[in-house]
């Protein structure tokens, strides 16, 4: 009988990816994806250590997985990721049903534990490799996760990232570009290149083997059968003016950047280490602007860093409302063991959080509105991805602005279509098709 696994993803989009290395990994071991835990030999956990939401999430899962487990004791339980790298000298202790762990760099152990004699608990935490080698099991044929750097080495005083991911590392150009062409010979569409801070990519390379950024685009955009590119997340201190004017001048690159703000007041950015001022950040919206004019920008925002008064809290809102940011994510800050932030005294009082919270939310949807009227009855390409969410009897795509667009149509998953737009909300579109190319 087909040993079956689960797995369970909590996150950003580098950890979806490292999900889809670890399934396609499983796979390759003879293992089957169960729908559910009840149903799997194999439970696993990918972790996220950044946003306060999936680190609770986790634990009451990881409830639901101990009860499993003293049913069968046969049952493997594993967790991975950032979260297990973090508390990495307790978590047998705390959790003693837990038989593997691993941090992300080490997701190629959890082959050698499942293929050892003994299953006694072990736990794989060094930072010794980029996941980009192992097979992948993609969430759906015609897009893909592209791994092109792991760590970080910014100094953000609220993250835990280079604790938990390590220094930055560049996986090699020539590597990237097999992949990348091996994709497009299987169907791929739509590449998503991932790193901590994509646009300092290759820095770190042998002189003979380093290009930058935009010339890694130039590159990917070169390969055939790839008709769009996406990346994230870059770092506002190195969004080069070169990687500005790919976005106008490479044909696949699609017109999305998000560019994380974290704050609006100069002196929070100060205190986040996050080496810019309100001042550069507005410098390169400009030039965004200037050379894209309808990129579609989005944003992060801390709400509630420590000591943050209530003055600084309503320059956030300001801050995304001048840039023209369309939408964000704003995130409360999470005091995790390891980061600076969480040795800040005096985090702001929740109100004003929560007014501030609400203030920068109104004000990113107001301006995705906005944006999406501007649209109406004009024509937006479109990735289709699947039916609508909503209404199965539509279909549901995304556009090169990274909007999501319900529509009437008859394409399918993998196929470009042109959507006339007839309506928008400060999240969706909506319209009808017209077909541009099907699917290879």
């Amino acid at each position: 009988m087909d040993r079956r696994y689960h797995v369970t993803t909590f996150g950003c989009q580098m950890n979806e990816h490292d999900s889809e290395r670890m399934k396609g990994m499983l796979d390759s071991l003879g293992y089957v994806e169960s729908e559910d835990r009840e149903g799997a030999d194999l439970i696993l956990f990918n972790t996220c250590s950044i946003r306060e939401s999936a680190d609770n999430r986790f634990i009451a899962h990881l409830g639901e997985a101990k009860r499993l487990k003293s049913e069968d004791p046969a049952r493997v339980v594993g967790v991975g990721g950032c979260w297990a790298q973090s508390v990495k000298d307790e978590v047998f202790r705390r959790f003693p049903f837990v038989d593997v762990a691993f941090g992300p760099g080490q997701i190629h152990r959890l082959a050698e534990f499942l293929t050892s004699d003994s299953l006694t608990a072990q736990g794989y935490f060094e930072f010794e490799d980029v996941s980009g080698h192992l097979p992948m099991k993609r969430e759906r044929e015609f897009q893909a996760w592209v791994q092109i750097s792991q760590g970080c080495n910014c100094v953000c005083s609220y993250c835990i990232v280079p604790s938990v991911r390590g220094r930055e590392v560049s996986r090699d150009p020539d590597e990237l570009f097999t992949e990348v062409e091996r994709l497009a010979s299987d169907g791929v569409r739509e590449v998503t290149l991932l790193g901590q801070n994509v646009n300092s990519y290759g820095r770190d390379l042998p002189k003979e083997r380093r290009i930058s950024f935009a010339e890694l685009l130039g590159r990917i955009d070169s390969i055939p059968g790839i008709d769009r590119i996406r990346y994230t997340s870059p770092h506002p201190k190195d969004m080069r003016e070169e990687v500005i004017r790919a976005h106008a001048d490479l044909t696949s690159l699609c017109e999305h950047i998000h560019l994380p703000l974290q704050s609006g007041s100069s002196p929070v950015l100060k205190r986040m280490r996050r080496t810019y001022g309100r001042e550069r950040y507005m410098d390169r919206v400009a030039l965004i602007r200037e050379h894209v004019p309808d990129c579609a920008l989005t944003t992060d925002i801390i709400v509630g860093f420590p000591r943050r008064d209530r003055g600084r809290l309503r320059a956030d809102a300001r801050g995304g409302r001048r840039g023209r940011l369309r939408r964000g994510l704003h995130l409360h800050l999470l005091a995790a063991e390891g980061n600076r932030g969480g040795r800040v005294r005096g985090p702001a009082p929740s109100r004003d959080q929560a007014r501030a919270d609400g203030a920068a939310r109104g004000a990113g949807a107001a301006k995705s509105a906005r944006a999406g009227r501007t649209l109406r009855r004009a024509h937006d390409g479109g990735l289709v991805e699947g039916p609508s969410r909503t209404d199965p009897t539509r279909l549901r795509g995304r556009t090169r602005h990274n909007k999501t667009v319900n529509f009437d149509g008859t394409g399918a998953p993998g196929d470009l279509v042109e959507v006339e737009i007839a309506g928008a909300t400060s999240t969706t579109l909506s319209g009808s098709e017209r077909l541009l190319s099907r699917a290879a």
